[in-house]
């Protein structure tokens, strides 16, 4: 009986022992899938994330692996190579990661431009940690979001910043001057003075080149020099009534386009009579009713190639038209003389045509703002300034800097126009 009793027992027990097993299994099973799973979730959550689905974005990422990025510009319509690119990266605090790009070198002679705030504020990397094409970047601890860009970008965002300092200024009205092809209204902006009366007139145009971006800063404290409160302001706002155009190719500024040699057309190719773009074709009927004949300034603002000769030199583009050269070549004289901000200017580093790319085989795609504009009745001065990314003439080139140089062009402004009979 003992033993029958011991060996019922034992069955019993290794049946519950099963049963225990099977539970205790299961129950490992589950605190192991459930480990797995959190760890997947953490590491997704903290996995590096690179994007450009904001305005002025361009980014093609090729590979991440552990701390190196392998990524591209996106040159989408663009003939040939260009160098735009502008992206953001999450989830990186606290490590340093190696981006390389595996489409040309695109990156300029300070290195990256690097944003801790989503794009309002921008400063350069530098060049120890940098080359043509490949950067690192040790991110803080404590890092949000973090941009990099070729340049320091300049979009609607911007632009509605600065206008918004100026709210209820009578001095300043922003319109419409069209439509674009994807249907953003493209600004018309006028300052200065606005009761119909001004007899000379300024007509300045920007981002022609959508990646050009520099060049909006400029724009941004010519602007604020005709609505100060100093005695330069006064003058504009006693003589003169400025238009801008601060974005002609609006859709490629937004959607983060390279523009420079865009398929089919270039924008800064399209001042004839086959014109396929809205802001072109709007620019052309607007200023000449717009100015009515009277003595009018025409300037185009624009960034040079990448880097290296006169790219890193701020200069205009020569006219072809002898009469034409030598009011630019008076413009600037007074340019030079009136510099006060940190960004030098020679009128001995204007390009005349007839050099370097400044040729007839450079326009052969068609009519450009500088050579239209030229022939606009009154016009006399039509001028394009060529304002380097990062470097001119040694001299860092900044949102700051590139703004006071804006300045520098309102007093020589002011200095040729006083001159000008009407």
């Amino acid at each position: 009986m003992t033993n029958r009793r011991y060996s019922y027992n034992l069955k019993s027990m290794r049946k519950a022992n099963g049963r225990l097993n099977r539970a205790g299994e299961r129950r490992m099973a589950i605190s192991i899938l459930a480990a797995v799973l959190g760890f997947a979730c953490a590491h997704a959550a903290s996995a590096v994330l690179i994007d450009c689905d904001f305005p002025g974005g361009n980014i093609l990422v090729e590979k991440i692996e552990n701390d190196d990025v392998l990524l591209k510009q996106d040159r989408r319509d663009t003939e040939g190579w260009w160098f735009y690119w502008y992206f953001r990266v999450k989830n990186a605090a606290g490590r340093r990661l190696n981006f390389r790009f595996c489409d040309g070198a695109p990156i300029g002679v300070r290195g990256p431009a690097v944003s801790h705030d989503e794009g309002s504020t921008w400063k350069w990397l530098g060049t120890e940690t940098s080359t043509t094409n490949t950067f690192s970047y040790l991110f803080p601890d404590d890092a949000r979001p973090v941009r990099f860009s070729f340049g320091m970008p300049y979009t609607e965002t911007n632009l509605a910043v600065f206008l918004k300092r100026f709210a209820g200024n009578p001095a300043i009205r922003t319109e419409t001057l069209c439509v674009s092809r994807k249907g953003r209204p493209v600004e018309f902006l006028r300052l200065g003075r606005l009761d119909g009366s001004a007899k000379r007139r300024v007509f300045i145009t920007c981002r022609h080149h959508c990646c050009e971006m520099m060049a909006s800063y400029v724009a941004e404290d010519l602007m604020a020099s005709v609505l100060g409160e100093d005695d330069l302001g006064r003058w504009y706002r006693d003589n003169i009534e400025v238009a801008v155009v601060p974005f002609v190719d609006k859709d490629g500024v937004e959607d983060g386009d390279q523009g420079k040699n865009r398929r089919p057309r270039d924008h800064n190719r399209d001042y004839d009579d086959s014109g396929i773009y809205p802001e072109t074709r709007a620019i052309r009927a607007r200023m000449p009713a717009w100015s009515g004949g009277r003595p009018l300034v025409a300037i185009d603002l624009h960034c040079p190639w990448i880097r290296a000769g006169e790219s890193e030199h701020i200069y205009q583009v020569g006219r072809e038209n002898a009469d034409s050269w030598a009011r630019q070549q008076k413009f600037g004289t007074l340019l030079e003389a009136a510099r006060r901000g940190p960004l030098p200017y020679r009128a001995a580093d204007d390009l005349p045509f007839g050099q370097k790319w400044n040729t007839s085989k450079n326009y052969a795609a068609g009519v450009s703002f500088g050579r239209w504009s030229e022939n606009v009745p009154g016009v006399c001065l039509s001028t394009t300034f060529e304002v380097p990314y990062a470097n001119a003439s040694g001299a860092e080139v900044n949102a700051d800097s590139a703004r006071a140089f804006g300045r520098d062009i309102a007093l020589a402004l002011r200095s040729f126009l006083e001159q000008v009979q009407y």
